[in-house]
């Protein structure tokens, strides 16, 4: 996920919208596989190009009372709407336990009490299970993106699981196997397998924190180093590989890392990825975060993935895009995409520019050989009362949905 809310920062005021609101229409399908506006793109190099979207909110902003339309004006489900439009895969993050572990506290108020839902989606493996029921509905295949945690992962947090504590070395590598291996039997017991696995979000910086932490913040933090990231990926690797024969077949695992601002971000991922090429690690395909307006420019993203197109020979994914439609957003404060991430994008914060940001995206992926789709992270989570970032929180992504 883009950098939101962090927890040494004020989050934004709760939303408070009418209880019934129109419904939303899509302002502008997702980048298809003919020609539109600015000519055309071809994703023909490969049959199995991916056009996802990571609709992991869906459920709590239903409840909440989001509303969907077609274009024209016709009442249908997110899923119906952007499946039409184009979409063949959709994406769901899995968090382990996702409730409080304590009183959330912000700017002396309590937020969210402990016990509560985290928020953000709720994403514990019953809401999986629904949402991937639904996706196969669709006929669309679908991406597992595990995160080994109680709620957000990035570069800038990995929290282990609260009811993984006390566990260290060997016993936290058996549970990480043991874990990815469960959720995904009881996937394969709903008729619902995904058809590709990620092993940890956004993992440049480890996993599993601070057992599989790769950097230290200060000099005497105790961390487990690059070996003990190794060893958890490899469990959980493992975990996948365990369950194979269950399906039949190989499932492709992902390893996802994410881009950076300042420069360094090619740098980053060879280091990464050829860490992870050293050891040998059993897996299928490259992932990436790239968002305009946080992360390094879009020169930057063309030469990364010819790099890493060159070097490693896997299938790569720009697994997590977004941009804004406006600069307003109608989740309060604390959008994550403002005027300032516009004026550093360059794209203008219009339904025009968020377009263009995502033909350009789709280009870059489909100049490279190994180029095989992008996902367009939560369009679909539209400012309704209880979709915050997290319970008691707003939501600083409704400006860049793909809805109005």
């Amino acid at each position: 996920m883009p950098r939101s809310a962090p927890p040494d920062q004020p989050s934004p005021p709760r939303p408070r919208l009418p209880p019934n609101q129109p419904p939303r229409r899509p302002r502008r399908p997702f980048p298809a596989r003919d020609a539109d506006a600015d000519g055309a793109i071809q994703t023909s190099h490969r049959k199995d190009f991916i056009l996802g979207v990571d609709i992991s909110t869906l459920e709590t902003v239903e409840r909440g009372g989001g509303k969907f339309s077609t274009a024209d004006g016709r009442p249908g489900s997110a899923l119906q709407i952007l499946r039409a439009a184009g979409m063949n895969w959709g994406r769901l993050r899995l968090w382990h336990t996702p409730v409080n572990a304590h009183d959330v506290i912000e700017d002396g108020r309590i937020v969210s009490r402990h016990g509560e839902p985290v928020g953000g989606g709720d994403n514990g493996l019953a809401v999986t299970l629904r949402l991937a029921r639904r996706l196969k509905a669709q006929g669309m295949k679908w991406l597992l993106d595990i995160h080994y945690s109680d709620h957000w992962t990035d570069p800038g947090k990995q929290a282990k699981p609260a009811a993984w504590t006390g566990l260290h070395g060997a016993a936290l590598a058996q549970e990480v196997e043991r874990y990815t291996s469960e959720v995904l039997k009881a996937l394969h017991d709903q008729g619902t397998d995904p058809d590709m696995i990620q092993v940890g979000n956004e993992i440049n910086g480890g996993m599993l924190w601070p057992d599989g932490k790769t950097w230290q913040q200060t000099p005497d933090e105790q961390v487990g180093g690059d070996a003990a990231f190794i060893a958890l990926l490899r469990a959980g690797i493992r975990g996948v590989r365990a369950t194979d024969a269950l399906r039949g077949g190989r499932l492709p695992v992902m390893l996802h890392l994410a881009h950076q601002g300042d420069g360094k971000s090619a740098e980053t991922f060879r280091r990464v990825y050829d860490g992870f090429e050293a050891a040998k690690l059993d897996y299928d395909v490259i992932g990436l975060s790239w968002y305009p307006y946080h992360h390094d420019p879009y020169d930057a993203l063309r030469d990364n993935l010819r790099l890493l197109s060159d070097r490693y020979r896997k299938p790569l994914v720009v697994v997590e895009t977004a941009y804004g439609h406006q600069l307003d957003n109608p989740g309060g404060g604390g959008a994550v995409f403002n005027e300032e991430g516009a004026r550093r994008s360059g794209y203008p914060a219009t339904p025009e520019g968020q377009a263009r940001m995502l033909r350009d995206v789709v280009r870059a992926v489909t100049a490279v050989p190994q180029g095989l789709g992008v996902f367009y992270w939560e369009p679909a989570w539209l400012a309704v009362p209880g979709a915050g970032w997290r319970t008691g929180d707003g939501n600083g992504w409704a400006n860049q949905t793909l809805f109005d």
